[in-house]
């Protein structure tokens, strides 16, 4: 319907601007005509004069009448131009008028077109409208599914690595007044109403409205709900500026909602960087205990080979006086005995002076890869550090009972910067880790000969790996499994 109507004003300008330009230039072209006629009959007539005074002899006054033919035709001229000058303006008011005419027809037809696509996107808005309100009463009625999880984390993207949860508090504080601005500024809700006393009451019934469910929204704020509380500001939104429609459409403006987005977005900025600070302090506090159990283990490792030492000494003192009271058949056996102590003191010194020196090197210590197949499947490894003395101390501690079965130990690396080497390793697989949200749980999955591979590439050699997971108790418990079920059978 519309395509035709455009057609037709189309043809109608066409027309109204090519038949008068058809016109004038047939007009001019009739004067050019008679201009070349007159001047044929001019020439005609001299060529005659001066045949008759050639031929006859006749006393004719051929410049007279010359004269008079060229006035004739001079004045014959000047008609014609005038006719040409005449048929030009003409022309050129037949023209501008088409012109005007035809610009005059496109002004209406853009005014109607402008009409039929105002109509158009005020249809396409309510129909957006009128699908928002039916998706967030589905939503309501349903409940949110899991197509609107957003990690938290995420609104973390964007800031710098330092930025903190004080900074973010005061950019919520920001976000907080640029609503009150709005709505002091009366740019947060509108409705068509004249009158002022309606308006005004119409306004604030869609502000409290929608303020009120945005604030219960942001009483629940919680580390792992971000996507749906933006789907339910949204859903929000869409609600009250539906049911507004029956008050001169009162709706909520598109700024006040995005200032109200903001500020979810910073609350839960808040509620991450808390929580990210807490992972931190926990981990800073494990470190501690790590460390803690490290000092006491060398310590104590200290004070035994110290003990050792004083008893080997004595013993040693013992041996030799006892050798040198001995005969020639005992001799020999005291002998063996002495260079036995003299092993074991070398012993006990060669611990104590190790336990000192990791006691002294606070940074040295074992890196450690290590599986559970039973617990979280293959090509799942966790890449941690200690500073044990005894470092499968730490990693019997692990399989204790946070996981059904034992731990494989896969390369144990001592390393002089052991907490250097770790953050290397986790940086180079952050990408895979298994917990996207908290990536300090160190357990990334990849194959073990990758992690090998980037070891080897951070110049650490000579380390012993064992590639196939022994997971003795879980294929052990897999077998009995079978067993049963072969029984019940």
């Amino acid at each position: 319907m519309e395509t035709d109507s455009n057609l037709n004003i189309n043809l109608v300008i066409l027309a109204l601007v090519i038949i008068p330009l058809v016109i004038a230039f047939a007009i001019a072209y009739i004067a050019r005509v008679r201009r070349q006629k007159m001047r044929q009959e001019r020439d005609s007539a001299l060529a005659e004069a001066n045949t008759l005074r050639e031929k006859y002899g006749l006393v004719i006054d051929v410049e007279a009448e010359a004269k008079a033919i060229l006035d004739d035709a001079a004045s014959q001229k000047r008609k014609v131009d005038e006719l040409e000058k005449s048929v030009e303006s003409t022309r050129d008011v037949i023209i501008q008028r088409a012109k005007d005419q035809a610009d005059s027809l496109l002004d209406k037809a853009r005014v109607e077109a402008e009409r039929i696509a105002g109509n158009a996107l005020e249809a396409k808005e309510k129909a957006d409208s009128y699908k928002s309100a039916i998706r967030a009463m589905r939503n309501q009625i349903e409940g949110y599914s899991d197509d609107y999880i957003i990690p938290n984390h995420s609104v973390l993207d964007d800031l710098a690595e330092e930025f903190g949860h004080k900074e973010a508090g005061e950019q919520l504080k920001e976000a907080r007044a640029n609503i009150k601005m709005l709505i002091k500024e009366q740019q947060a809700a509108t409705c068509d109403y004249a009158e002022a006393n309606r308006r005004t009451t119409a306004i604030l019934f869609v502000l409290d409205a929608f303020n009120g469910k945005v604030d219960t929204v942001l009483s629940k704020v919680k580390h792992d709900n971000y996507g749906k509380l933006e789907q339910e500001i949204k859903d929000s939104y869409a609600l009250v500026n539906r049911h507004g429609e029956a008050f001169r459409n009162a709706r909520i403006q598109g700024a006040y909602l995005n200032s109200r987005l903001e500020e979810l977005r910073w609350a839960v900025s808040v509620q991450e960087l808390k929580l990210k600070e807490r992972e931190e302090q926990k981990v800073i506090r494990e470190q501690i205990r790590e460390e803690e159990k490290a000092r006491r283990e060398m310590e104590k490792a200290i004070k035994e080979a110290e003990k050792e030492e004083k008893l080997l000494a004595k013993a040693l003192k013992t041996a030799r006086e006892q050798l040198d009271a001995a005969n020639d058949d005992q001799k020999a056996e005291y002998e063996a005995k002495l260079a036995e102590l003299q092993g074991k003191l070398s012993e006990a010194e060669s611990r104590g002076q190790r336990a000192i020196s990791m006691a002294e090197q606070t940074r040295r210590g074992h890196v450690y890869v290590i599986s559970n197949i039973g617990s979280f499947g293959e090509h799942v490894y966790k890449i941690g550090m200690t500073r044990r003395l005894e470092p499968l101390d730490r990693v019997k501690e692990l399989g204790d009972a946070s996981v059904p079965f034992n731990f494989d130990v896969h390369a144990m690396i001592f390393s002089e910067d052991a907490p250097s080497l770790e953050k290397q390793l986790h940086r180079q697989f952050h990408q895979d880790s298994v917990n996207k949200v908290n990536p300090r749980k160190e357990f990334f999955g990849v194959s073990l000969p990758v992690i090998r591979q980037a070891v080897e590439q951070l110049g650490v050699a000579d380390i012993h790996w064992t590639m196939k997971a022994e997971a003795a108790e879980y294929r052990e418990s897999l077998a009995v499994a079978r067993e049963q079920e072969t029984v019940v059978a």
